[in-house]
């Protein structure tokens, strides 16, 4: 059985955040997801205990219990899709891939360190809300705090065994130094370990402006964080900053996608979809179409991932991840089928 899912987001993140001053720019998101069977629910101790005995199974599997996972004493943020974790909020996304060699685990390393670094983003930055200190996001540190949590919460007692890629787009603004009355420009930090990606372009050209590389050991063993890799966020992510402009659109990805749709795929359905989005296609919208606006990019979202699944379920269609395969000597065909997980977040100007 596979679950599909496509959603518009405000925000995950707790708005109150920015209540000191909010920030010039922020992004308005949309998620679609694809699982190639059934999401599985976080393994204890992440799951809130029965309110009985955990030997009755009356108490222990009743529809009343609270199923929701927390971590820390935390909700859990962002959604799992599969072995894919994805998280959108209005100043950072991300993307993470579970790698298949742990799938019959479910050991939640791509949600948990997803929920990290969401949280030790927004932690830094709310921190950093002094009028008379800069703040310079630092993502790679906070990637690094966010493995270091992980690996504890699934260290003994719990023993959970389970590794991740991680992609994740977080927006800022800087202002120009040779004009200070100038107003302030949006920047993208970008971070990534593996082979989830992030895509930034620019619809109205049809131009891709930056995406991330992707980091292998091997064929089809990317970079991870988790149980016996020798990778860290500190010796191996890679960050750059990207300038960026109103209305562009940055995409984070699982692999699901970028294994079986080639970039000028994704560039041609993105404005496409915008494209219908603006002449009134896709659903209601909640303000202005223009650019995607609106509730635009659930249906950017939706759009991209159900043309990935095309590919992903043909045995008989050229993809990527074919043509990779057979670089390295190896005999295949087909898409392949995987978890897909998009998140669409188009760069607004804040107002008012």
């Amino acid at each position: 059985m596979n679950w599909l899912f496509a959603g518009a987001l405000e925000s995950t993140i707790n708005s109150g955040l920015w209540n000191e001053e909010r920030p010039p720019f922020r992004f308005e998101t949309g998620l679609a997801l694809f699982a190639k069977r059934a999401p599985r629910p976080f393994p204890p101790p992440f799951l809130s205990p029965p309110s009985g005995s955990f030997s009755d199974p009356l108490s222990t599997h009743h529809r009343s219990r609270d199923r929701r996972s927390f971590v820390n004493g935390e909700l859990i943020r962002g959604y799992t899709n599969g072995d894919d974790a994805v998280y959108a909020s209005d100043q950072f996304i991300g993307a993470n891939d579970g790698v298949g060699a742990w799938s019959t685990r479910p050991g939640g390393h791509a949600g948990l360190i997803l929920h990290f670094w969401a949280l030790e983003t927004e932690k830094a930055a709310e921190r950093s809300r002094s009028p008379n200190e800069s703040y310079e996001p630092n993502p790679v540190e906070y990637l690094q705090k966010a493995y270091e949590l992980t690996i504890n919460a699934t260290s003994e007692p719990n023993k959970w065994l389970g590794t991740t890629t991680a992609a994740g787009a977080q927006l800022h603004f800087e202002k120009s130094d040779s004009n200070p009355n100038a107003p302030p420009r949006p920047v993208l930090y970008v971070t990534n370990v593996g082979d989830s990606q992030i895509l930034v372009l620019r619809p109205r050209d049809s131009e891709r402006i930056y995406k991330t590389t992707e980091q292998w050991h091997w064929f089809d063993c990317p970079r991870q964080l988790g149980t016996n890799s020798p990778d860290t966020p500190r010796d191996n992510a890679v960050m750059d900053k990207i300038g960026i402009e109103e209305n562009d659109v940055v995409l984070a990805m699982s692999d699901g996608v970028i294994d079986n749709l080639w970039e000028h795929e994704i560039i041609e359905n993105v404005v496409e979809s915008i494209r219908k989005w603006e002449s009134g296609q896709g659903g209601e919208a909640t303000g202005d179409r223009q650019g995607g606006a609106g509730g635009g990019m659930r249906f950017v979202a939706e759009e991209l991932m159900k043309a990935a699944k095309v590919i992903a379920t043909d045995p008989f269609a050229e993809s990527p991840f074919m043509e990779h395969a057979v670089e390295e000597g190896l005999a295949m065909e087909g898409g392949k089928l995987d978890d897909i997980s998009v998140v669409a977040a188009l760069c607004r100007r804040n107002t008012g």
